[in-house]
Order: C-alpha cells, then structure tokens, then sequence
C-alpha cells in the first residue's frame, strides 16, 4: 500500500522559514519523481514544486521559485521541501506526491497518482 506522510508544517510569521518533509512507504520511492502541491480551501490544488528520481532535475511554479527548494533523500525514502521568505499568500495545505508527469521546454507537466493526507502551512503576524 503506497503510504505518504507529511510532517514540519505550522504557523510562522512572514519572512519565515519552514522544512516540510514526506515520508514515503509501499513503493521503491527512488524509481519516481514526486512533487509537492498545496491547496488553499475553496480553490484547486496548486502544483508548488517537482523534483526527478535522482534530483538532479528540480522544477518550481513561479510563485515560489527562489524562495522554496525541493529535494529527497533516496536512502531515507524522504522528500523534502524547505520554504524560507515565506508570505501570507503562501498559507496552504501542503501534500507530497507521487507525480507521473513530464517535462519539456515548458516546464513540468504534472500528473499524480498518489497524495498524501497534508500539512498545514499558516503564515500570519
């Protein structure tokens, strides 16, 4: 059973950083690329960040790029997502998930299958 938990989301004020971080279990996590996405309640899923099997590709939406950075640790099946500067309009429920999507000239196509139950981010002074 393919098993995805987030943790380190919490209430921080803006400029602020946090470090979310997924677990992943039920599947050999180094064969996929993954992603991480948020939704604010009301309004669809927003793609945040995408990152390939061995990192060495990393892909960001342009209301985060420079501010937030994605990576994994394939030995410890984790995914990671270190948010720092961050804004009121960052505040989300935050999901890692399993992505079969692509890449080309136009960025990273994403398409999940799998998401896990959530983190909450709350930026606020």
């Amino acid at each position: 059973e393919v098993q995805l938990v987030e943790s380190g989301g919490g209430m921080v004020q803006p400029g602020g950083s946090l470090r979310l971080s997924c677990a992943a279990s039920g599947f050999t996590f180094a064969l996929y690329d993954m992603s991480w996405v948020r939704q604010i309640p009301g309004k669809g899923p927003e793609w945040v960040s995408a990152i390939n099997v061995d990192g060495a590709s990393l892909y960001y939406s342009d209301s985060v790029n420079g501010r937030f950075t994605i990576s994994r640790d394939n030995a410890k099946n984790t995914l990671y997502l270190q948010m720092n500067n961050l804004k009121v309009e960052d505040t989300a429920l935050y999901y890692c998930a399993r992505d079969q999507g692509y890449s080309d000239y136009e960025g990273w196509h994403p398409l999940y299958d799998y998401w896990g139950q959530g983190t909450q981010v709350t930026v606020s002074s």
